[in-house]
C-alpha cells in the first residue's frame, strides 16, 4: 500500500512519546513507571487513537508482559535471596574464584551466562544470574560492571540468535530454514559477539563508569552469617541448574518426542518457566533451608523480604509493555513494512534494517522478528536453506539493536543495578547494539563466502 499521511503521523507520534519519556525521567526526575504512562498517552493521542483505546491498550500490554515475566521475576528474586542468605551463591562464587584470576574472571562470567542462558528466556536467566553477579563483584572486589556486562552479553546474544529461544525459532519456521544449520551458524556468529560485547566492552566501560552497588539489592543478596557453614558445591550447583535442566528437557521433548505421549507431556509441563522456577524455589526451601536446620520463620522472612525491592521493577516493566502494545495497536508495524518495501537494499541488510526499525518502534524482539520474517519470507522462497538460516540470524541480530525505554530488559538492568538513564544506555543499549552490529557483519561475511 502507498505511503499515507497517517504513516507520517505514526512516526512522529513515536518520536514524541519517546522524547517525553526521556525528558520526564532524566530532567524532571519522575518515576519511570509514571513517565512511561504519560509518554504512552501522548504517543497514542498523537497517533489518533481515542484516549480510552490508549488506556485499554496500555492495560492489556502491561498485563500481558507482567503475566509473562512478572511472576518469573518474583520467583527469581525468592530463589536469589535463598541462595544468597544460605551461602549457596557464595559457595558457587568461591569455586569460580578458585579457578580464575582477576584477568580471566569476566571471561568466566560470560561462559557461565552462556551455559545458564542456553535454554532460558533472557528474563529468567537474568533473575538467576543477578545474585551470582552481586556476590561475585563483592567477593572479588571487582567493579560490578566488569562482572555484569559479560553475563548480560552472554544471555542476550543467545536470546537473539540461537534456537530454542522464541525469536530465532519463529524466524526459522517462517523462512523454512534448517534448525540445526541455523544453530551451528548461530554459534559462529554468537561467540565473537559475546566476546566483543561482554568481556572486552565490560573491561573498557568499567574503567570509565563507576557504578555503586544499589542499597536495596545489596541487602537482598547479602551473604549469610559467617558462623553458618554454607551448603556444599554440589547442592548449590544443582539448585541453580535445576530450572535450566527442566527447561532444556522441554526443548528436547518438542524436538525429539511425539506429542500427546506421557514423556512429552511430563517434560513439557516441568519445563514451563513458571513451573520450573516454582519447583526450584520449593527445592531450595528444603535443600538450602529446612534440611540445614534453618528455622521456618527465617526461611519465610527471606522469601517475604525478597519481594519489596522488585515492586518498582515490575511496575516499570509493565509500563514498557503498555507502551509497546499502544504503538502496535496504532499500526506502527505496517508503517515500518511500507518503508521496507519502498527501499532498494541488499536483501540481508534490508531484513536487518526492518527488524531494527520494528524493535525501535515496538520494544519487542518477538514482534520485530515475527513481522520481519513475514515481510521477507516471500522474497527468500528461492534461496538455499543456508541463506535462509543466515537471513534468520540477521533478523535476530536486528531485533536487539539499541534497545531503549520501551524494552523490558532496559528497565530490568536499570533497576537491578541502580543505574541512571544515561548509564543504562551505555550498559544495555550500546551492549546490545554491539551484538546487533557484529551479528550483521558476520552474517554478511558468511553470506558472501557462501554465494
Amino acid at each position: 500500500m502507498p505511503w499515507a499521511p497517517h504513516d507520517t503521523q505514526l512516526i512522529l507520534s513515536c518520536v514524541l512519546g519517546l522524547v517525553i519519556i526521556i525528558v520526564a525521567i532524566s530532567a524532571l526526575k519522575l518515576a519511570p513507571f509514571l513517565s512511561i504512562l504519560v509518554g504512552t498517552f501522548a504517543a497514542g493521542f498523537a497517533a489518533g487513537l481515542p484516549l480510552e483505546a490508549v488506556a485499554g491498550a496500555f492495560s492489556k500490554g502491561a498485563g500481558a508482559l507482567l503475566g509473562d515475566v512478572g511472576i518469573i521475576i518474583a520467583l527469581g528474586a525468592m530463589l536469589g535471596a535463598l541462595m544468597a542468605e544460605s551461602g549457596a551463591a557464595d559457595r558457587l562464587v568461591s569455586t569460580i574464584l578458585d579457578h580464575s584470576t582477576p584477568r580471566t574472571l569476566p571471561w568466566m562470567m560470560a561462559l557461565v551466562a552462556i551455559i545458564i542462558g542456553m535454554p532460558l528466556f533472557f528474563e529468567v536467566g537474568l533473575v538467576m544470574m543477578v545474585p551470582i553477579i552481586f556476590v561475585m563483584a563483592r567477593r572479588s572486589k571487582q567493579p560490578i560492571l566488569r562482572i555484569a556486562i559479560p553475563a548480560l552479553a552472554g544471555m542476550t546474544t543467545l536470546h537473539a540468535l540461537l534456537p530454542p529461544h522464541p525469536g530465532p525459532l519463529i524466524a526459522v519456521s517462517a523462512l523454512h530454514a534448517d534448525l540445526g544449520l541455523t544453530l551451528g551458524l548461530g554459534l559462529l556468529v554468537a561467540i565473537p559477539a559475546v566476546i566483543l560485547a561482554g568481556p572486552l566492552y565490560g573491561m573498557w566501560l568499567s574503567k570509565r563508569m563507576h557504578v555503586v552497588e544499589p542499597e536495596e539489592m545489596s541487602k537482598l543478596f547479602s551473604t549469610q552469617d559467617d558462623a553458618a557453614e554454607p551448603p556444599g558445591f554440589a547442592i548449590s550447583l544443582i539448585t541453580i541448574l535445576l530450572p535450566v535442566v527442566l527447561m532444556l528437557g522441554r526443548t528436547v521433548a518438542k524436538l525429539a518426542l511425539k506429542p500427546e505421549t506421557f514423556a512429552f507431556d511430563a517434560l513439557n509441563f516441568l519445563g514451563e518457566p513458571l513451573i520450573a522456577l516454582g519447583l526450584t524455589v520449593l527445592f531450595a526451601i528444603v535443600a538450602l533451608g529446612w534440611s540445614r536446620g534453618m528455622a521456618r520463620d527465617r526461611v519465610g522472612g527471606i522469601l517475604r523480604k525478597s519481594l519489596p525491592p522488585i515492586a518498582a521493577l515490575l511496575l516499570t516493566i509493565g509500563a514498557g509493555g503498555g507502551l509497546k502494545q499502544t504503538l502496535v495497536i496504532a499500526g506502527i508495524s505496517g508503517t515500518i513494512g511500507k518503508i521496507a518495501v519502498g527501499s532498494h537494499l541488499p536483501l540481508i541488510l534490508l531484513a536487518w534494517l526492518i527488524a531494527v526499525a520494528l524493535r525501535q518502534a515496538t520494544g519487542s524482539a518477538t514482534v520485530a522478528t515475527t513481522t520481519t520474517a513475514g515481510i521477507v519470507a516471500p522474497v527468500v522462497a528461492g534461496l538455499s536453506t543456508t541463506h535462509n538460516s543466515l537471513m534468520a540470524l540477521a533478523i535476530g541480530a536486528g531485533s536487539v539493536f539499541f534497545c531503549h525505554v520501551n524494552d523490558a530488559g532496559f528497565w530490568m538492568v536499570r533497576e537491578y543495578f541502580g543505574l541512571q538513564l544515561k548509564q543504562t544506555v551505555f550498559v544495555w543499549s550500546i551492549l546490545q547494539t554491539i551484538v546487533s552490529v557484529v551479528g550483521l557483519g558476520l552474517t554478511l561475511v558468511l553470506w558472501g563466502m557462501l554465494t
